[in-house]
């Protein structure tokens, strides 16, 4: 999956990796080096993906009887996908380097670059916390702050003024949250696992092959939002597949995108 040309991430450094251009048919390159992994480990992988959910139904739980907190942690969950993915990015190295997978080391993926690891989460809490604060007022000045339940809110939002109004704003500002999101971290994580790099460079990497192939990365973000929209359509079971089918070709979009061969390495 080489691609004909490849840029710096940073002009002046030549301590950055570079980012290939690759074409549009590479996402589903990705999907299908993803699902090879996937059944190559199904049992790491989907019981990884089972976790997700377990957490999707205990959000359900937490917030049934208030519609808008359902709407901010469900979106806010899927927003620390990239980052609670981290495992299935680690059982990709792990099958592509040769070395044995159980789920043990998928759920300690993160040992393998600590420090920087722990900050991308931060940030990536913070912005979860921005966007449930983000909720809660445009459901407060757009919906008037009423007590929606979950069964009959979907017919009060659709046949009412206010909510209508609520649920598309809800929707624009949460894909420019969720695209700012995936620019950061789409090659970001799987680059922590893969080197001992420092997280400001992962994410400068990530927006530098977000920047260099938006066609190619438009696409991929479209179908990581389809796959994710069955997985929660099929009450949450989807997931147990869809997410780490996801989260496999992940890995190989970034080493598709990142090119280290002009680099050397530290071993993590």
């Amino acid at each position: 999956m080489m691609a004909a040309s490849s840029i710096p991430v940073v002009e002046s450094s030549l301590s950055t990796p570079k980012v290939r251009l690759v074409s549009l048919d590479h996402p589903w390159q990705w999907l299908a080096a993803g699902w090879k992994d996937l059944w190559q480990t199904p049992a790491a992988s989907i019981s990884y993906g089972l976790l997700f959910v377990i957490m999707g139904y205990l959000l359900v739980y937490l917030v049934e009887a208030r519609f808008h907190y359902a709407l901010a942690l469900t979106t806010g969950f899927l927003l620390a996908g990239p980052f609670l993915a981290m495992g299935l990015y680690d059982i990709s190295r792990r099958l592509q380097n040769n070395e044995p997978v159980h789920l043990g080391h998928a759920l300690f993926a993160w040992s393998r670059n600590p420090l920087p690891i722990l900050l991308f989460g931060l940030l990536l809490g913070l912005l979860m916390i921005v966007w449930a604060r983000l909720s809660a007022v445009l459901f407060g000045v757009l919906a008037g702050g009423r007590e929606l339940t979950l069964d009959p809110s979907t017919a009060q939002l659709f046949f009412s003024g206010s909510g209508l109004t609520f649920l598309l704003i809800f929707t624009l500002v949460g894909a420019l949250v969720a695209a700012a999101v995936f620019t950061i971290s789409v090659v970001s994580i799987p680059m922590l696992l893969d080197r001992k790099t420092d997280f400001i460079t992962a994410i400068l990497t990530s927006i530098t092959a977000v920047r260099a192939n938006p066609g190619p990365m438009v696409m991929w973000a479209a179908l990581i939002v389809i796959f994710t929209g069955i997985g929660l359509i099929s009450a949450y079971l989807g997931l147990a597949i869809a997410l780490p089918l996801i989260g496999h070709a992940t890995w190989h979009a970034y080493k598709d995108l990142v090119d280290n061969s002009d680099i050397e390495q530290q071993p993590i």
